[in-house]
């Protein structure tokens, strides 16, 4: 008998728990992975411990971005699929992108953690961000326009601070691309521009939700 690939039956069945859980799993994975290549080896002497410990830096703020990162896009994920009721097959098709780049997400990050000073690991890293939460953003304005997806409509306001919140990282993190080129640490420091604009929608959001 044979089988279906996974996007034409969950858009068939039209049954987002399925695809809900799916991408659960692949968000823990992924941020599950991103810890693997960070470490101290056995039988180290004092010095080289403690040169470890300072090897072990740039790995660790590594995955303390990407954890930030995969946190952010599970949270928003789960919030919209949270209203979808039915899924198509144009919807499948985005989530299992998504999931696909999630995944990914470890690579770019040890190469982040490894060769940060180089152009090619930062610019990596940087559209790998980017084109994530590009294929987000496509989602949510995908569901946003198909009214027959959600039990109820998504809110102007709601969508209005998440297209804020996803292009904004989308805008800085590929305008990081070229930059990394003249000087990778300039774009590293750049990202950083994308704190105050978090915090600033997650607190207009929370204003939305208490209505």
């Amino acid at each position: 008998m044979s089988q279906r690939p996974i996007s034409q039956t969950a858009a068939a069945d039209g049954d987002p728990s399925r695809l809900l859980a799916l991408a659960d799993g692949v968000f823990a994975i992924a941020i599950t992975l991103l810890v693997l290549n960070i470490g101290v080896r056995d039988g180290l002497d004092d010095a080289a411990f403690h040169q470890a410990l300072r090897d072990a830096v740039p790995e660790l703020l590594a995955y303390g971005l990407s954890f930030a990162v995969i946190a952010a896009l599970w949270r928003d994920h789960r919030r919209l699929f949270g209203r979808v009721t039915e899924v198509d097959e144009p919807l499948t098709r985005l989530a299992l992108l998504g999931m696909g780049l999630v995944a990914l997400l470890p690579f770019p990050t040890t190469l982040l953690a490894e060769y940060g000073r180089r152009p090619q690991s930062v610019a990596i890293y940087a559209g790998a961000v980017a084109l994530v939460d590009a294929v987000h953003l496509a989602m949510l304005r995908y569901v946003a326009s198909r009214r027959r997806l959600v039990s109820t409509p998504l809110p102007a306001a709601d969508v209005r601070l998440l297209t804020v919140d996803l292009g904004s990282t989308i805008v800085v993190f590929l305008a990081s691309v070229p930059l990394a080129y003249a000087s990778a640490s300039a774009a590293k420091w750049c990202w950083l521009v994308l704190v105050p604009v978090k915090v600033g929608v997650g607190r207009l959001r929370a204003r939305v939700e208490r209505g």
